[in-house]
This record gives structure tokens, C-alpha cells and sequence, in this order.
């Protein structure tokens, strides 16, 4: 697999940078997870649980050995030391400051190992005024602006459907250690991440900043096309009260329903571009959607050239045929149900390792001692 050989020392909690030590260790490397005492990472007890871990800690940390360490305890820090001495990859997700106070920042360690390419995850980034501030993914949503435009049916914000924030800091960060890593093959150094969770959510906004860097202004949601103000880019109601969304906004698909229902007179208000003007169209597409059920509108649509697509729930989702045959869901052993590998390589393609560490359970073999012995 492209990533054996790597050691990464991981000491992030919840899911930015566990999810993306995961990937690392779905392609070959060995992870270590270094875990607190007492309760460990939170996400082994957050949401439902089966044969012995939750659904969230399974499918961030799969393939992982768990180390307990007490970093306040200066024999236990000596021993992680000594681990990062033969590591890859250092990754820390608390806030900023506390790795200095805590004896394993970059300098530290980069001093013993100079080749550690070495990854901070946090809320703000090192730096900058709100560098302090704690945060979890939807305060940074928030002030990101993305809660801002991310409006319900009352023209009120509501709760973002993913933790977007969390998983574009894990990719960012996934980015930047594959990019230190392929650099360190030339200069034989590491480097050091500073990877913040909101600039990483902000950098994935560039399809919708036209009024916000050209008009000075924020965006009026529901007159952009990326929100509602295309009738071609929208969600709408069934007969069944379910739903349905148009997802693509060419032309061509606009000429070829439009042409379907027999109305290419309004074809005019879709080329005119997204905006209070396309109304009309809206209300007559939102009509006919409301005359069959979500059902009878998927055989409707089938071979037809125009972007559609049911709204599904999450059990329907990875359900779905095509989900399955891309082995985005997969079955371990004992029926219990994981997320795929969306990384798909030809030659050397990932492997899932279905085991999930216990807390501590890999201590003793890794540190040989168990934690709270000291050397």
C-alpha cells in the first residue's frame, strides 16, 4: 500500500485529525493513537454503540493501536518522546500553546527528529486574534459565514448537515502531510502544519464569492444559484411529501425538461441567470413536481438527459446499488457495517482493517509498559 512504512503519532481527539490518520492507516501506515486516561478519545462514547464501540469512534479510528499516556506525568511524556523519535508524522489537534506547555511541540520534537513531519489542527490556527477562542465545528461554521447561508424553509439559519468544517481540515491536513512527506524524499527534513479548521472551510467557498468580493456585500441566499435563485438548482416537494432536486443548470438540461412539459417559452427566464426573475418558472416546476410521487418521478426521469435526483435518507443512501458496487459501504465479519475507502487505487489500492483498539490495549507492546507505570 502507498503508505507502509509510515509511523504517525497521533494525539487529536473527536474527528478532524482522527479521520485523517485513518486514511493514512487505510493505506499502510501504522497509526498510533495516543489517548488520555480515564475515558479516552470522547467519540468512543458518543452516539450508538455495537459489539463494543460507537458507530463514530469505529469509523474514524479503525486500524489504529491506542496508547494511554498521561503527558502531565514526566516519565509517560519521555516514553511518547522516544515513540516520535522513529515516527513519520506527529499530529495534535489541542488548542494553541498547550503542546509548548505540555513538552511535545514542533521544536521539541523536530530537535530529536529532524525528518518529523509534524501537523497542528485547530479551531483558528496558530496565530491571529481568535487563535484562543474554543471552538467545535459549528462555532466555526458560524463565523465562517456558512451557517449565515445555509438557510431553512422559514428564510432562518439551520443546523449544517455535515461537519463541514472538521472534514475539510482533515483533508487540508491530509494534503499538506502527503506534500511535506513527498518534499522530505528531496531535503530529508520535515516540516511543520499549521492547519486551521476555518481556513479551511473559507478556501471551499469560491463558487459563491461574486457578490462578496465584486459587490463588497453578503449574498442574498436564496437569489444565488448555489441556493435556491436557479430553478434548475432547487429542491421540490412530491405528491408523497418527499422530495426531489434539478442539480444542473445547463441549458441544454433546462431545453430538454422544459421541452418534456411542453413549456419552452420558459426557457427565456433560465438563460436571464439565477434571481428573483426565475419565479415563474420555480412556481410551474414546483406544480408539476407536487403531481406525482417521489417515486413515480425517478421512473419518470430514467434515461432522460436532464441533472435529477431523488433526496434520500442516509439508510436509502448507502443502500443504493451503486453505493454498494463502489464499496462505499462494506460488511467486516461480524455484519457490522463500515464507510468505504473513497481513495481508490489501481495498482496498490487501500485495505481496511476492521479491528478497533480498545483503550490502552496496544500500550504495553508499543511503550513496553503500561500506562501509569513510568520507566
Amino acid at each position: 500500500m502507498k503508505l507502509t512504512g509510515i509511523r504517525v503519532v497521533d494525539l487529536s481527539l473527536f474527528l478532524p485529525g482522527p479521520h485523517l490518520s485513518m486514511m493514512m492507516a487505510d493505506h499502510g501506515a501504522e497509526v498510533i493513537k495516543v489517548e488520555p486516561p480515564g475515558e479516552g478519545d470522547p467519540g468512543r462514547h458518543i452516539g450508538l454503540a455495537q459489539a463494543g464501540h460507537t458507530t463514530f469512534f469505529r469509523n474514524a479510528n479503525r486500524g489504529k493501536k491506542s496508547v494511554v499516556v498521561n503527558l502531565k506525568d514526566p516519565a509517560e511524556r519521555d516514553a511518547l518522546l522516544a515513540l516520535c523519535d522513529e515516527a513519520d508524522v506527529f499530529i495534535e489537534a489541542f488548542r494553541p500553546g498547550v503542546v509548548k506547555r505540555l513538552g511535545v511541540d514542533y521544536e521539541t520534537l523536530a530537535a530529536r527528529n529532524p525528518s518529523l513531519v509534524y501537523a497542528s489542527i485547530s479551531a483558528f490556527g496558530q496565530s491571529g486574534p481568535n487563535r484562543d477562542i474554543p471552538a467545535h465545528d459549528l462555532a466555526v461554521e458560524a463565523l465562517s459565514g456558512v451557517v449565515s447561508v445555509n438557510l431553512g424553509g422559514d428564510d432562518e439559519p439551520a443546523m449544517p448537515g455535515i461537519p463541514a468544517a472538521d472534514m475539510a481540515a482533515s483533508l487540508m491536513a491530509f494534503g499538506g502531510i502527503m506534500m511535506a512527506l513527498y518534499r522530505r524524499e528531496q531535503t530529508g527534513r520535515g516540516d511543520y502544519l499549521d492547519i486551521s479548521m476555518q481556513d479551511s472551510l473559507m478556501a471551499w467557498l469560491p463558487n459563491v464569492l461574486g457578490p462578496v468580493f465584486v459587490d463588497k456585500r453578503p449574498p442574498i441566499p436564496k437569489a444565488e444559484r448555489t441556493w435556491g435563485g436557479s430553478a434548475f438548482y432547487r429542491i421540490y416537494r412530491t405528491r408523497d411529501d418527499r422530495h426531489v432536486v434539478l442539480g444542473a443548470q445547463e441549458i441544454k438540461f433546462v431545453r430538454n425538461l422544459l421541452g418534456e412539459f411542453g413549456r419552452l417559452d420558459l426557457v427565456a427566464l433560465a438563460e436571464r441567470g439565477p434571481g428573483p426573475h426565475q419565479q415563474p418558472l420555480v412556481e410551474f416546476l414546483a406544480a408539476q413536481f407536487a403531481t406525482r410521487t417521489q417515486a413515480e418521478w425517478i421512473a419518470w426521469f430514467r434515461g432522460k438527459d436532464i441533472g435529477f435526483a431523488p433526496v434520500r435518507n442516509l439508510r436509502e443512501a448507502f443502500d443504493d446499488p451503486h453505493v454498494r458496487a463502489r464499496e462505499m459501504l462494506v460488511i467486516d465479519p461480524q455484519g457490522i457495517e463500515h464507510i468505504g475507502l473513497p481513495i481508490r487505487f489501481r495498482d496498490e489500492p487501500g485495505r481496511i482493517d476492521f479491528s478497533v483498539p480498545s483503550l490502552g490495549a496496544d500500550t504495553a507492546a508499543v511503550l513496553g509498559r503500561r500506562a501509569g507505570e513510568g520507566n
